[in-house]
């Protein structure tokens, strides 16, 4: 066994532990309270939602946020669609198409690709309405991955087969 042998060791000893720590599962139910959920006090004027949402809306859409990640990165479009290989035309339709939705799977990729920490990663999710739960093994894996900047979609998917979970065709 050489040392790379040693270290997919560790570091699947150290998806399992991470794992097992974060799941959340159904004898596990937590209750929270929603940030939709507003109390008669909070509904006084209309203003306050008009504020809110105005507060909150400057980066939200998907596309938007995209391009702004792969800016601040000073990366060419096809270095990251390139990376990760997400066809061109499929990188084209999101530039272009505003109102283009794109899988899960899809938004995963590109965050590999950008390299994006794991409440970026959140964000960018969050922004094309995805998250990563706690409550399945694959979204725990790809969590663990964007906290321990594993970034290579080859790596991803060794871990992810580790746990029989659906792999990224690449």
């Amino acid at each position: 066994m050489d040392l790379g042998d040693n270290m997919n060791i560790i570091l699947k000893m150290k998806l399992k532990n991470y794992i097992n720590k974060n799941i959340e599962n159904d004898n596990k139910v937590m209750y929270r309270k929603s940030m939709f959920m507003m109390d008669d006090a909070s509904c006084e004027c209309g203003s306050k939602i008009d504020t809110f949402i105005s507060m909150h809306s400057e980066y939200s859409d998907f596309q938007t946020m995209l391009f702004k990640y792969i800016d601040d990165r000073n990366l060419k479009d096809s270095d990251v669609y390139g990376k990760v290989h997400i066809d061109r035309r499929l990188f084209s339709k999101i530039r272009s198409d505003k109102n283009y939705h794109p899988s899960k799977e899809t938004i995963i990729l590109l965050g590999l690709s950008l390299e994006l920490s794991e409440s970026e990663i959140v964000a960018l999710l969050d922004s094309a309405s995805y998250s990563l739960p706690k409550n399945n093994n694959y979204d725990l894996i790809i969590r663990f991955c964007f906290i321990n900047k594993i970034y290579k979609v080859a790596d991803v998917n060794d871990l992810l087969d580790e746990y029989k979970c659906k792999l990224f065709s690449y």
